[in-house]
Protein backbone atom coordinates (compact mmCIF):
# COMPACT_ATOMS: atom_id res chain seq x y z
CA UNK A 1 0.00 0.00 0.00
CA UNK A 2 1.36 3.40 -0.95
CA UNK A 3 0.24 6.60 0.73
CA UNK A 4 0.65 10.06 -0.74
CA UNK A 5 -0.01 12.78 1.79
CA UNK A 6 0.08 16.56 1.46
CA UNK A 7 1.56 16.85 4.92
CA UNK A 8 5.09 18.01 5.43
CA UNK A 9 7.73 15.30 5.34
CA UNK A 10 9.12 14.19 8.62
CA UNK A 11 12.73 14.23 7.51
CA UNK A 12 14.60 17.15 6.14
CA UNK A 13 16.26 16.66 2.79
CA UNK A 14 19.77 17.25 4.16
CA UNK A 15 19.39 14.78 7.03
CA UNK A 16 22.11 12.14 7.14
CA UNK A 17 20.40 9.75 9.55
CA UNK A 18 19.57 6.38 8.00
CA UNK A 19 17.67 5.17 11.06
CA UNK A 20 15.58 8.02 12.40
CA UNK A 21 13.94 7.94 15.80
CA UNK A 22 10.27 8.83 15.78
CA UNK A 23 8.64 9.52 19.15
CA UNK A 24 4.90 9.13 19.78
CA UNK A 25 3.26 10.37 22.96
CA UNK A 26 0.90 7.98 24.68
CA UNK A 27 -1.87 8.72 27.13
CA UNK A 28 -1.21 5.47 28.96
CA UNK A 29 2.39 6.14 29.89
CA UNK A 30 4.53 9.14 30.62
CA UNK A 31 7.64 7.90 28.87
CA UNK A 32 8.10 8.23 25.11
CA UNK A 33 7.59 5.24 22.84
CA UNK A 34 10.38 4.88 20.29
CA UNK A 35 10.04 3.00 17.01
CA UNK A 36 12.99 2.26 14.73
CA UNK A 37 12.72 1.76 10.96
CA UNK A 38 15.54 -0.07 9.27
CA UNK A 39 15.04 1.36 5.79
CA UNK A 40 12.80 4.38 5.76
CA UNK A 41 11.18 5.22 2.45
CA UNK A 42 9.77 8.69 2.77
CA UNK A 43 9.36 10.51 -0.50
CA UNK A 44 8.01 13.85 -1.42
CA UNK A 45 4.36 13.53 -2.45
CA UNK A 46 3.74 13.92 -6.15
CA UNK A 47 0.10 14.92 -5.82
CA UNK A 48 -1.75 17.39 -3.72
CA UNK A 49 -4.70 15.15 -3.00
CA UNK A 50 -4.51 12.33 -0.53
CA UNK A 51 -4.59 9.12 -2.55
CA UNK A 52 -4.34 5.47 -1.63
CA UNK A 53 -3.46 2.72 -4.05
CA UNK A 54 -3.92 -0.89 -3.00
CA UNK A 55 -2.30 -3.73 -4.91
CA UNK A 56 -4.17 -6.99 -4.46
CA UNK A 57 -2.37 -10.28 -4.53
CA UNK A 58 -2.85 -12.27 -7.71
CA UNK A 59 -4.34 -15.70 -6.94
CA UNK A 60 -2.07 -17.23 -9.58
CA UNK A 61 0.96 -16.08 -7.60
CA UNK A 62 -0.13 -18.00 -4.52
CA UNK A 63 1.97 -21.04 -3.63
CA UNK A 64 0.93 -24.25 -5.29
CA UNK A 65 -0.16 -25.91 -2.04
CA UNK A 66 -1.72 -22.78 -0.56
CA UNK A 67 -5.15 -23.39 1.03
CA UNK A 68 -6.57 -20.22 -0.56
CA UNK A 69 -5.52 -21.36 -4.03
CA UNK A 70 -6.93 -24.84 -3.52
CA UNK A 71 -10.26 -23.42 -2.33
CA UNK A 72 -10.49 -21.13 -5.35
CA UNK A 73 -9.77 -23.97 -7.76
CA UNK A 74 -12.35 -26.17 -6.02
CA UNK A 75 -15.01 -23.43 -6.31
CA UNK A 76 -14.24 -22.95 -10.00
CA UNK A 77 -14.50 -26.68 -10.65
CA UNK A 78 -17.87 -26.85 -8.90
CA UNK A 79 -19.14 -23.90 -10.90
CA UNK A 80 -17.94 -25.46 -14.15
CA UNK A 81 -19.50 -28.82 -13.30
CA UNK A 82 -22.83 -27.17 -12.44
CA UNK A 83 -22.75 -25.24 -15.71
CA UNK A 84 -21.96 -28.31 -17.82
CA UNK A 85 -24.75 -30.29 -16.14
CA UNK A 86 -27.27 -27.49 -16.65
CA UNK A 87 -30.42 -28.36 -18.64
CA UNK A 88 -29.65 -25.32 -20.80
CA UNK A 89 -26.89 -27.33 -22.51
CA UNK A 90 -28.91 -30.52 -22.95
CA UNK A 91 -30.60 -29.86 -26.31
CA UNK A 92 -28.19 -29.40 -29.19
CA UNK A 93 -30.91 -29.64 -31.84
CA UNK A 94 -32.96 -26.77 -30.33
CA UNK A 95 -30.53 -24.13 -29.04
CA UNK A 96 -33.16 -21.44 -28.45
CA UNK A 97 -35.42 -23.83 -26.55
CA UNK A 98 -32.46 -25.11 -24.56
CA UNK A 99 -31.44 -21.58 -23.56
CA UNK A 100 -34.89 -20.98 -22.00
CA UNK A 101 -34.82 -24.07 -19.78
CA UNK A 102 -34.05 -23.57 -16.06
CA UNK A 103 -30.37 -23.21 -15.23
CA UNK A 104 -30.54 -26.11 -12.75
CA UNK A 105 -32.70 -29.17 -12.39
CA UNK A 106 -36.13 -28.87 -10.82
CA UNK A 107 -36.36 -29.61 -7.10
CA UNK A 108 -38.97 -31.59 -5.19
CA UNK A 109 -40.87 -28.38 -4.45
CA UNK A 110 -41.06 -27.64 -8.17
CA UNK A 111 -42.30 -31.14 -8.93
CA UNK A 112 -44.92 -30.81 -6.19
CA UNK A 113 -46.39 -27.75 -7.96
CA UNK A 114 -46.34 -29.63 -11.26
CA UNK A 115 -48.19 -32.59 -9.76
CA UNK A 116 -50.83 -30.35 -8.19
CA UNK A 117 -51.54 -27.65 -10.77
CA UNK A 118 -50.10 -28.57 -14.17
CA UNK A 119 -53.02 -30.74 -15.30
CA UNK A 120 -55.42 -27.88 -14.64
CA UNK A 121 -53.29 -25.52 -16.73
CA UNK A 122 -52.99 -27.96 -19.64
CA UNK A 123 -56.71 -28.66 -19.61
CA UNK A 124 -57.54 -24.94 -19.68
CA UNK A 125 -55.17 -24.39 -22.61
CA UNK A 126 -56.47 -27.40 -24.55
CA UNK A 127 -53.43 -29.68 -24.43
CA UNK A 128 -53.26 -33.45 -23.78
CA UNK A 129 -52.96 -34.37 -20.12
CA UNK A 130 -50.20 -36.93 -20.64
CA UNK A 131 -46.72 -35.90 -19.44
CA UNK A 132 -44.75 -34.31 -22.23
CA UNK A 133 -41.49 -36.05 -21.31
CA UNK A 134 -42.83 -39.22 -22.94
CA UNK A 135 -42.38 -37.64 -26.37
CA UNK A 136 -39.31 -38.26 -28.50
CA UNK A 137 -36.09 -36.32 -28.15
CA UNK A 138 -36.55 -34.84 -31.62
CA UNK A 139 -39.83 -33.20 -30.58
CA UNK A 140 -39.48 -29.76 -28.94
CA UNK A 141 -42.81 -30.28 -27.15
CA UNK A 142 -41.03 -32.72 -24.84
CA UNK A 143 -39.99 -29.76 -22.68
CA UNK A 144 -43.48 -28.22 -22.59
CA UNK A 145 -44.29 -29.28 -19.02
CA UNK A 146 -41.13 -27.64 -17.69
CA UNK A 147 -41.67 -24.42 -19.63
CA UNK A 148 -45.35 -24.30 -18.68
CA UNK A 149 -44.38 -24.58 -15.02
CA UNK A 150 -41.87 -21.74 -15.40
CA UNK A 151 -44.48 -19.58 -17.12
CA UNK A 152 -46.78 -19.57 -14.09
CA UNK A 153 -44.03 -18.71 -11.57
CA UNK A 154 -44.39 -14.95 -11.80
CA UNK A 155 -42.03 -12.69 -9.78
CA UNK A 156 -44.63 -12.14 -7.05
CA UNK A 157 -45.11 -15.77 -6.01
CA UNK A 158 -43.17 -17.73 -3.41
CA UNK A 159 -41.30 -20.03 -5.76
CA UNK A 160 -39.37 -17.18 -7.40
CA UNK A 161 -37.04 -17.03 -4.42
CA UNK A 162 -35.15 -19.78 -6.24
CA UNK A 163 -32.82 -18.23 -8.79
CA UNK A 164 -33.42 -20.78 -11.56
CA UNK A 165 -37.18 -20.23 -11.34
CA UNK A 166 -37.02 -16.45 -11.23
CA UNK A 167 -34.60 -16.27 -14.14
CA UNK A 168 -36.49 -18.87 -16.17
CA UNK A 169 -39.79 -17.01 -15.94
CA UNK A 170 -38.28 -13.65 -16.83
CA UNK A 171 -36.44 -15.10 -19.85
CA UNK A 172 -39.64 -16.68 -21.17
CA UNK A 173 -41.51 -13.41 -20.68
CA UNK A 174 -38.75 -11.52 -22.47
CA UNK A 175 -39.21 -13.75 -25.52
CA UNK A 176 -43.00 -13.96 -25.32
CA UNK A 177 -43.67 -10.24 -25.60
CA UNK A 178 -41.94 -10.03 -28.98
CA UNK A 179 -43.63 -13.23 -30.18
CA UNK A 180 -47.03 -11.70 -29.44
CA UNK A 181 -46.22 -8.42 -31.15
CA UNK A 182 -44.97 -10.13 -34.31
CA UNK A 183 -47.95 -12.51 -34.42
CA UNK A 184 -50.49 -9.71 -34.13
CA UNK A 185 -48.59 -7.48 -36.57
CA UNK A 186 -48.72 -10.20 -39.24
CA UNK A 187 -52.37 -10.88 -38.48
CA UNK A 188 -53.55 -7.28 -38.77
CA UNK A 189 -51.40 -6.56 -41.84
CA UNK A 190 -53.19 -9.38 -43.66
CA UNK A 191 -56.61 -8.66 -42.20
CA UNK A 192 -56.55 -4.95 -43.06
CA UNK A 193 -54.51 -4.64 -46.28
CA UNK A 194 -55.33 -0.95 -46.76
CA UNK A 195 -54.84 0.29 -43.20
CA UNK A 196 -51.82 2.25 -42.00
CA UNK A 197 -49.75 0.94 -39.05
CA UNK A 198 -51.06 3.61 -36.65
CA UNK A 199 -54.53 2.09 -36.17
CA UNK A 200 -52.98 -1.38 -36.10
CA UNK A 201 -50.84 -0.48 -33.11
CA UNK A 202 -53.97 0.69 -31.30
CA UNK A 203 -55.68 -2.61 -32.07
CA UNK A 204 -52.70 -4.57 -30.74
CA UNK A 205 -52.63 -2.55 -27.53
CA UNK A 206 -56.36 -3.08 -27.03
CA UNK A 207 -55.81 -6.84 -27.26
CA UNK A 208 -52.62 -7.40 -25.25
CA UNK A 209 -52.25 -4.20 -23.23
CA UNK A 210 -51.60 -4.97 -19.57
CA UNK A 211 -54.85 -3.38 -18.42
CA UNK A 212 -56.83 -5.81 -20.62
CA UNK A 213 -54.93 -9.00 -19.80
CA UNK A 214 -56.74 -9.89 -16.51
CA UNK A 215 -59.96 -10.22 -18.51
CA UNK A 216 -58.24 -12.69 -20.87
CA UNK A 217 -56.80 -14.72 -18.00
CA UNK A 218 -60.26 -14.98 -16.45
CA UNK A 219 -61.78 -16.02 -19.79
CA UNK A 220 -59.36 -18.97 -19.88
CA UNK A 221 -60.06 -19.85 -16.19
CA UNK A 222 -56.41 -19.45 -15.24
CA UNK A 223 -56.82 -16.83 -12.53
CA UNK A 224 -56.60 -19.42 -9.74
CA UNK A 225 -53.18 -20.52 -10.98
CA UNK A 226 -51.89 -16.96 -11.10
CA UNK A 227 -53.41 -15.97 -7.73
CA UNK A 228 -53.88 -19.23 -5.77
CA UNK A 229 -54.56 -17.45 -2.46
CA UNK A 230 -56.29 -14.23 -3.57
CA UNK A 231 -59.41 -13.20 -5.40
CA UNK A 232 -58.22 -11.44 -8.55
CA UNK A 233 -61.33 -9.27 -8.73
CA UNK A 234 -60.64 -7.72 -5.32
CA UNK A 235 -57.02 -6.81 -6.02
CA UNK A 236 -56.12 -3.29 -7.05
CA UNK A 237 -54.61 -2.69 -10.48
CA UNK A 238 -50.97 -2.46 -9.44
CA UNK A 239 -51.26 -5.79 -7.61
CA UNK A 240 -53.27 -7.52 -10.34
CA UNK A 241 -51.75 -6.45 -13.65
CA UNK A 242 -47.97 -7.11 -13.22
CA UNK A 243 -48.34 -10.82 -12.28
CA UNK A 244 -50.87 -11.39 -15.05
CA UNK A 245 -48.65 -9.71 -17.62
CA UNK A 246 -45.63 -11.76 -16.53
CA UNK A 247 -47.55 -15.05 -16.80
CA UNK A 248 -49.18 -14.08 -20.11
CA UNK A 249 -45.92 -13.18 -21.84
CA UNK A 250 -44.05 -16.20 -20.48
CA UNK A 251 -46.89 -18.50 -21.50
CA UNK A 252 -46.66 -17.48 -25.15
CA UNK A 253 -42.89 -17.73 -25.03
CA UNK A 254 -43.27 -21.37 -23.98
CA UNK A 255 -45.92 -22.08 -26.64
CA UNK A 256 -43.80 -20.51 -29.37
CA UNK A 257 -40.75 -22.57 -28.42
CA UNK A 258 -42.60 -25.88 -28.32
CA UNK A 259 -45.29 -25.58 -31.01
CA UNK A 260 -44.50 -22.58 -33.22
CA UNK A 261 -46.46 -19.56 -34.38
CA UNK A 262 -49.68 -21.32 -35.56
CA UNK A 263 -50.31 -22.52 -32.02
CA UNK A 264 -49.80 -18.98 -30.74
CA UNK A 265 -52.77 -17.87 -32.85
CA UNK A 266 -54.96 -20.72 -31.59
CA UNK A 267 -54.32 -20.04 -27.93
CA UNK A 268 -54.60 -16.30 -28.40
CA UNK A 269 -57.98 -16.26 -30.13
CA UNK A 270 -59.56 -19.56 -29.11
CA UNK A 271 -58.46 -20.08 -25.51
CA UNK A 272 -58.25 -16.47 -24.38
CA UNK A 273 -61.17 -15.43 -26.56
CA UNK A 274 -59.68 -12.29 -28.07
CA UNK A 275 -62.02 -10.62 -30.54
CA UNK A 276 -60.46 -8.17 -33.02
CA UNK A 277 -63.95 -6.92 -33.92
CA UNK A 278 -64.89 -6.02 -30.35
CA UNK A 279 -65.94 -2.44 -29.79
CA UNK A 280 -63.13 -1.67 -27.35
CA UNK A 281 -60.54 -2.97 -29.84
CA UNK A 282 -61.37 -0.46 -32.55
CA UNK A 283 -58.93 2.41 -33.18
CA UNK A 284 -59.96 5.97 -32.67
CA UNK A 285 -61.47 7.75 -35.64
CA UNK A 286 -59.08 9.74 -37.78
CA UNK A 287 -59.01 11.25 -41.22
CA UNK A 288 -58.24 8.53 -43.72
CA UNK A 289 -56.60 9.15 -47.07
CA UNK A 290 -58.52 7.72 -49.99
CA UNK A 291 -56.88 4.54 -51.25
CA UNK A 292 -57.52 4.14 -54.96
CA UNK A 293 -54.95 1.40 -55.58
CA UNK A 294 -55.58 -2.29 -55.92
CA UNK A 295 -54.89 -4.99 -53.36
CA UNK A 296 -54.10 -8.63 -54.08
CA UNK A 297 -57.02 -10.83 -55.08
CA UNK A 298 -56.91 -12.88 -51.87
CA UNK A 299 -57.55 -9.73 -49.79
CA UNK A 300 -60.27 -8.24 -51.97
CA UNK A 301 -63.76 -8.23 -50.52
CA UNK A 302 -63.10 -10.22 -47.33
CA UNK A 303 -61.34 -10.07 -43.98
CA UNK A 304 -59.02 -12.91 -43.15
CA UNK A 305 -59.73 -14.68 -39.86
CA UNK A 306 -57.16 -15.99 -37.43
CA UNK A 307 -57.87 -19.51 -38.71
CA UNK A 308 -56.83 -18.41 -42.21
CA UNK A 309 -53.61 -16.89 -40.94
CA UNK A 310 -52.79 -19.85 -38.67
CA UNK A 311 -53.51 -22.43 -41.39
CA UNK A 312 -51.39 -20.48 -43.85
CA UNK A 313 -48.50 -20.28 -41.37
CA UNK A 314 -48.79 -24.01 -40.71
CA UNK A 315 -48.64 -24.77 -44.44
CA UNK A 316 -45.53 -22.60 -44.74
CA UNK A 317 -43.90 -24.55 -41.93
CA UNK A 318 -44.61 -27.80 -43.77
CA UNK A 319 -43.13 -26.36 -46.96
CA UNK A 320 -39.98 -25.32 -45.11
CA UNK A 321 -39.60 -28.75 -43.51
CA UNK A 322 -40.08 -30.53 -46.83
CA UNK A 323 -37.23 -30.66 -49.28
CA UNK A 324 -39.44 -29.83 -52.27
CA UNK A 325 -41.39 -26.60 -51.83
CA UNK A 326 -44.19 -25.83 -54.29
CA UNK A 327 -43.13 -24.52 -57.67
CA UNK A 328 -45.00 -21.23 -57.29
CA UNK A 329 -43.39 -20.40 -53.90
CA UNK A 330 -41.75 -17.10 -54.74
CA UNK A 331 -41.30 -15.99 -51.14
CA UNK A 332 -40.98 -17.42 -47.68
CA UNK A 333 -44.05 -15.42 -46.57
CA UNK A 334 -45.85 -14.66 -49.85
CA UNK A 335 -49.17 -13.48 -48.42
CA UNK A 336 -47.41 -11.14 -46.02
CA UNK A 337 -45.31 -9.79 -48.90
CA UNK A 338 -48.43 -9.09 -50.95
CA UNK A 339 -50.03 -7.41 -47.94
CA UNK A 340 -47.07 -5.03 -47.55
CA UNK A 341 -46.05 -4.41 -51.18
CA UNK A 342 -49.05 -3.23 -53.25
CA UNK A 343 -49.46 -4.58 -56.80
CA UNK A 344 -49.29 -1.04 -58.15
CA UNK A 345 -45.57 -0.89 -57.39
CA UNK A 346 -44.98 -2.38 -60.83
CA UNK A 347 -45.56 1.06 -62.31
CA UNK A 348 -42.18 2.10 -60.82
CA UNK A 349 -40.32 -0.66 -62.61
CA UNK A 350 -37.65 0.77 -64.90
CA UNK A 351 -37.61 4.30 -63.44
CA UNK A 352 -34.47 6.29 -62.65
CA UNK A 353 -34.15 4.93 -59.10
CA UNK A 354 -34.48 1.39 -60.45
CA UNK A 355 -31.54 1.89 -62.80
CA UNK A 356 -29.24 4.10 -60.73
CA UNK A 357 -29.87 3.25 -57.07
CA UNK A 358 -31.20 -0.30 -56.93
CA UNK A 359 -27.87 -1.91 -58.00
CA UNK A 360 -26.07 0.00 -55.25
CA UNK A 361 -28.55 -1.15 -52.62
CA UNK A 362 -28.48 -4.76 -53.76
CA UNK A 363 -24.69 -4.81 -53.78
CA UNK A 364 -24.49 -3.33 -50.28
CA UNK A 365 -27.03 -5.82 -48.90
CA UNK A 366 -25.71 -8.86 -50.77
CA UNK A 367 -28.83 -9.33 -52.91
CA UNK A 368 -30.10 -11.32 -54.64
CA UNK A 369 -29.40 -14.41 -52.58
CA UNK A 370 -28.54 -17.59 -54.42
CA UNK A 371 -31.65 -19.78 -54.58
CA UNK A 372 -32.00 -23.19 -56.19
CA UNK A 373 -35.26 -23.01 -58.13
CA UNK A 374 -36.32 -25.76 -60.47
CA UNK A 375 -37.82 -23.20 -62.85
CA UNK A 376 -35.54 -20.29 -63.91
CA UNK A 377 -38.51 -17.96 -64.35
CA UNK A 378 -39.22 -18.26 -60.63
CA UNK A 379 -35.78 -16.84 -59.81
CA UNK A 380 -36.26 -13.97 -62.23
CA UNK A 381 -39.72 -13.16 -60.88
CA UNK A 382 -38.44 -13.17 -57.29
CA UNK A 383 -35.61 -10.80 -58.15
CA UNK A 384 -38.04 -8.40 -59.86
CA UNK A 385 -40.34 -8.36 -56.84
CA UNK A 386 -37.32 -7.94 -54.56
CA UNK A 387 -36.22 -4.87 -56.53
CA UNK A 388 -39.69 -3.33 -56.29
CA UNK A 389 -39.77 -4.07 -52.57
CA UNK A 390 -36.41 -2.37 -52.10
CA UNK A 391 -37.68 0.71 -53.90
CA UNK A 392 -40.70 0.73 -51.59
CA UNK A 393 -38.33 0.56 -48.59
CA UNK A 394 -36.71 3.81 -49.73
CA UNK A 395 -39.97 5.65 -50.51
CA UNK A 396 -40.51 8.28 -47.82
CA UNK A 397 -44.20 8.98 -47.00
CA UNK A 398 -43.80 12.55 -48.24
CA UNK A 399 -43.27 11.33 -51.81
CA UNK A 400 -46.54 9.61 -52.79
CA UNK A 401 -48.54 8.94 -49.63
CA UNK A 402 -51.13 11.69 -50.05
CA UNK A 403 -52.13 10.40 -53.49
CA UNK A 404 -51.34 6.70 -52.91
CA UNK A 405 -51.37 5.92 -49.16
CA UNK A 406 -49.63 2.55 -49.45
CA UNK A 407 -46.78 3.70 -51.70
CA UNK A 408 -44.38 4.21 -48.78
CA UNK A 409 -42.35 2.08 -46.41
CA UNK A 410 -44.74 2.23 -43.42
CA UNK A 411 -46.19 -1.29 -43.60
CA UNK A 412 -42.81 -2.91 -44.25
CA UNK A 413 -41.36 -0.83 -41.44
CA UNK A 414 -44.03 -2.12 -39.05
CA UNK A 415 -43.34 -5.80 -39.67
CA UNK A 416 -39.60 -5.12 -39.86
CA UNK A 417 -39.55 -3.57 -36.42
CA UNK A 418 -41.29 -6.61 -34.92
CA UNK A 419 -39.11 -9.24 -36.60
CA UNK A 420 -36.03 -7.20 -35.70
CA UNK A 421 -37.06 -7.25 -32.04
CA UNK A 422 -37.69 -11.00 -32.08
CA UNK A 423 -34.43 -11.87 -33.84
CA UNK A 424 -32.40 -9.79 -31.39
CA UNK A 425 -34.25 -11.33 -28.43
CA UNK A 426 -33.46 -14.85 -29.66
CA UNK A 427 -29.84 -13.88 -30.18
CA UNK A 428 -29.47 -12.51 -26.66
CA UNK A 429 -31.15 -15.53 -25.08
CA UNK A 430 -28.75 -17.94 -26.75
CA UNK A 431 -25.73 -15.75 -26.10
CA UNK A 432 -26.32 -15.01 -22.39
CA UNK A 433 -27.51 -18.23 -20.77
CA UNK A 434 -27.28 -17.02 -17.18
CA UNK A 435 -28.76 -13.55 -17.65
CA UNK A 436 -32.21 -12.73 -16.21
CA UNK A 437 -34.93 -11.23 -18.35
CA UNK A 438 -34.61 -7.70 -16.95
CA UNK A 439 -30.94 -7.53 -17.91
CA UNK A 440 -31.71 -8.91 -21.37
CA UNK A 441 -34.45 -6.32 -21.80
CA UNK A 442 -32.07 -3.47 -21.09
CA UNK A 443 -29.42 -4.97 -23.37
CA UNK A 444 -32.03 -5.39 -26.10
CA UNK A 445 -33.14 -1.78 -25.76
CA UNK A 446 -29.60 -0.45 -25.97
CA UNK A 447 -28.72 -2.51 -29.04
CA UNK A 448 -31.85 -1.51 -30.95
CA UNK A 449 -31.99 2.17 -30.09
CA UNK A 450 -33.49 4.05 -33.01
CA UNK A 451 -30.48 6.31 -33.38
CA UNK A 452 -28.18 3.30 -33.69
CA UNK A 453 -30.41 1.59 -36.27
CA UNK A 454 -30.27 4.65 -38.46
CA UNK A 455 -26.55 4.92 -37.87
CA UNK A 456 -25.93 1.44 -39.27
CA UNK A 457 -27.73 2.39 -42.48
CA UNK A 458 -25.82 5.66 -42.76
CA UNK A 459 -22.51 3.85 -42.36
CA UNK A 460 -23.33 2.03 -45.61
CA UNK A 461 -24.11 5.42 -47.25
CA UNK A 462 -27.57 4.15 -48.17
CA UNK A 463 -29.37 7.13 -46.63
CA UNK A 464 -28.49 9.15 -49.72
CA UNK A 465 -30.82 6.99 -51.81
CA UNK A 466 -34.03 7.72 -49.87
CA UNK A 467 -36.72 9.33 -52.04
CA UNK A 468 -38.26 12.45 -50.45
CA UNK A 469 -40.57 15.07 -51.82
CA UNK A 470 -38.88 18.30 -52.87
CA UNK A 471 -40.20 20.24 -49.89
CA UNK A 472 -39.07 17.64 -47.37
CA UNK A 473 -35.75 17.20 -49.16
CA UNK A 474 -34.97 20.89 -48.67
CA UNK A 475 -35.99 20.75 -45.01
CA UNK A 476 -33.98 17.59 -44.28
CA UNK A 477 -30.86 18.58 -46.18
CA UNK A 478 -29.19 20.42 -43.32
CA UNK A 479 -31.22 19.08 -40.37
CA UNK A 480 -29.86 15.87 -38.97
CA UNK A 481 -32.50 15.56 -36.24
CA UNK A 482 -35.28 15.49 -38.81
CA UNK A 483 -33.46 13.21 -41.24
CA UNK A 484 -32.27 10.48 -38.88
CA UNK A 485 -35.72 9.03 -38.00
CA UNK A 486 -36.27 8.42 -41.71
CA UNK A 487 -33.06 6.39 -41.91
CA UNK A 488 -34.23 4.31 -38.95
CA UNK A 489 -37.52 3.61 -40.70
CA UNK A 490 -35.76 2.56 -43.90
CA UNK A 491 -33.52 0.24 -41.90
CA UNK A 492 -36.52 -1.49 -40.34
CA UNK A 493 -38.35 -1.64 -43.68
CA UNK A 494 -35.38 -3.48 -45.19
CA UNK A 495 -35.60 -6.05 -42.39
CA UNK A 496 -39.32 -6.43 -43.05
CA UNK A 497 -38.72 -7.02 -46.75
CA UNK A 498 -35.99 -9.56 -45.99
CA UNK A 499 -38.39 -11.42 -43.69
CA UNK A 500 -41.21 -11.59 -46.23
CA UNK A 501 -38.97 -12.61 -49.15
CA UNK A 502 -36.28 -14.85 -47.63
CA UNK A 503 -37.45 -15.45 -44.06
CA UNK A 504 -35.93 -15.01 -40.63
CA UNK A 505 -32.42 -16.32 -41.54
CA UNK A 506 -31.92 -13.41 -43.91
CA UNK A 507 -32.92 -10.95 -41.19
CA UNK A 508 -30.20 -12.48 -39.01
CA UNK A 509 -27.72 -12.13 -41.86
CA UNK A 510 -28.54 -8.46 -42.35
CA UNK A 511 -28.49 -7.61 -38.66
CA UNK A 512 -25.34 -9.42 -37.60
CA UNK A 513 -23.26 -9.71 -40.76
CA UNK A 514 -24.15 -6.78 -43.02
CA UNK A 515 -25.02 -4.06 -40.50
CA UNK A 516 -23.27 -5.59 -37.45
CA UNK A 517 -25.86 -4.64 -34.84
CA UNK A 518 -23.73 -6.00 -32.00
CA UNK A 519 -20.83 -3.62 -32.49
CA UNK A 520 -19.81 -1.83 -29.32
CA UNK A 521 -20.99 1.75 -29.31
CA UNK A 522 -18.68 4.39 -27.78
CA UNK A 523 -19.93 6.05 -24.65
CA UNK A 524 -20.83 9.70 -24.83
CA UNK A 525 -18.21 12.06 -23.42
CA UNK A 526 -19.69 14.27 -20.73
CA UNK A 527 -17.89 17.52 -19.99
CA UNK A 528 -18.05 18.29 -16.29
Amino acid sequence: MELCSPFKTLLKPHSTHHTPDLSFSSSFSTFPLQTHFKKPRITKPSCRNFCISVVSEDPQELPKNSPQRLLRELAERRKLKRFLNSPQLSLKAFPLLSSCLPSSRLTNADKAWIDEYLLEAKQALGYPLEPSDRLGDDNPAKQFDTLLYLAFQHPYCERTKARHIRSGNSRLGFLGQYVLELALAEFFLQRYPRESPGPMRERVYALIGKRYLPKCIKAASLQNLVFPFDNMEKLIRKEREPPVKSVFWALFGAIYLCFGMPEVYRVLFEVFGMDPEAEDCQPKERRQLEDVDYVSVEFEGRKLSWQDVAAYKASLVLFVLSLLPPEDALFTHPRLFRACVPPGMHRFRGNIWDYNCRPQVMQALGYPLKMTDRIPDITQARNIELGLGLQLCFLHPSKHKFEHPRFCYERLEYVGQKIQDLVMAERLLMKHLDAPGNWLQEKHRRLLMNKFCGKYLREKYLHRLILYSEQVQDAYEHNRRMRNPATTSVQQAIHGLAYTVYGKPDVRRLMFEVFDFEQIQPKAIVNV
